[in-house]
């Protein structure tokens, strides 16, 4: 019987190496997983920005009698669309998740680290959807709609790590550049984290709040985006100052690449925020934010993980390579 992975056309083969997985392969699924979170991350915000927040008003059905969408005389079909076309990509986050953990299982030899990584996507996506709706039960409180993105950021991490690990070996994480230049990383990567959560609250406390019956923050929305702003700063330094010591302790060159992504991607973002804050955050530079933001999130963790390598598990001296390989 011909296997699909066996197929001539290469998108086909492509398609399913999930079921007989290169390293290669592998590392292709884990970045497709990077992808449709982050977009699924930015379409969320489009959501908001269109006031569809409630064109599902129910979940999790979209309207008290139906899954679909149907008219119903108190939601516009346009927000309705929006908000069910957003939850059905779901399933395509979901299904490439599932993609990951075939692969992880079905790569010889096994390797347990990229299976345990892996099994957090399903888990994370389906914890994801039912926190969504959460969201919908509470009229989109900024509170669980902030959580809302920041449990999308922690999935895109596990992605990402998948990815990174899935180019490496299973030996003892190995720093390639000074141990202090590598704490600078991780400092680094909590700024970002915290300049995240910053973003939520302006988020939160600003006019875009996904419908006119939703809540904000009883905050002085000049005061928390000067904190934003300000953390902005904290970031931009740091990653200066990363850039700095890559390049005069003479890193890897991956390494350096890493933290001059990250620096670029932080300018354009600097840029647009300062934009939309002086045209009174139109709805189109609001997305563009957020995808910024969810960027400079993943360009962070691209710079964190390029700080360190892991070779390949040394053979134990007392098994053969047979039989080291199927302990794996």
């Amino acid at each position: 019987m011909k296997l699909p992975t066996d197929h001539p056309h290469p998108y086909v083969r492509r398609l399913f190496s999930f079921w007989a997985p290169t390293r290669s392969a592998m590392r292709g699924w884990a970045m497709a997983s990077v992808v449709v979170n982050a977009g699924i991350t930015v379409t969320g915000a489009g959501v908001r920005v269109t006031a569809s927040g409630l064109g599902c008003p129910t979940w999790p059905q979209c309207t008290p009698d139906s899954f679909i969408p149907v008219a119903h005389p108190e939601v516009d079909p346009l927000n309705m669309a929006v908000e069910f076309g957003n939850r059905l990509l779901t399933f395509l986050v979901l299904a490439v998740g599932v993609a990951c953990v075939l692969a992880a299982w079905r790569m010889a030899p096994r390797r347990r680290s990229l299976t345990r990584l892996a099994l957090l996507q399903p888990v994370g996506i389906v914890a994801q959807a039912l926190w969504g709706g959460l969201v919908v039960n509470t009229m989109l409180n900024p509170m669980t709609v902030g959580v809302h993105y920041l449990i999308s950021s922690g999935l895109i991490a596990a992605c990402w790590l998948l990815y990174a690990r899935a180019g490496e070996g299973d030996a003892p994480a190995r720093r390639v550049a000074h141990r202090d230049v590598r704490r600078l990383g991780y400092v680094l990567l909590a700024a970002v984290f915290a300049l995240l959560v910053a973003g939520v609250v302006v988020s939160g406390t600003g006019p875009h709040s996904g419908d006119a019956m939703a809540s904000r923050f009883d905050l002085d929305i000049e005061a928390v985006a000067r904190l934003h702003a300000d953390l902005a700063y904290v970031v931009v330094g740091l990653t200066f100052a990363l850039l700095f010591a890559l390049h005069v302790s003479n890193a890897p060159r991956p390494a350096r690449r890493a933290a001059l992504g990250l620096f670029g991607v932080e300018l354009l973002q600097g840029v647009i925020g300062y934009t939309q804050w002086f045209l009174a955050v139109p709805a189109t530079l609001v997305l563009l934010h957020v995808l910024g933001s969810t960027l400079v999130w993943i360009a962070a963790l691209r710079v964190v993980t390029s700080l360190r390598t892991r070779d390949p598990e040394p053979l134990s001296a007392d098994r053969s390579p047979t039989e080291a390989t199927a302990a794996v």
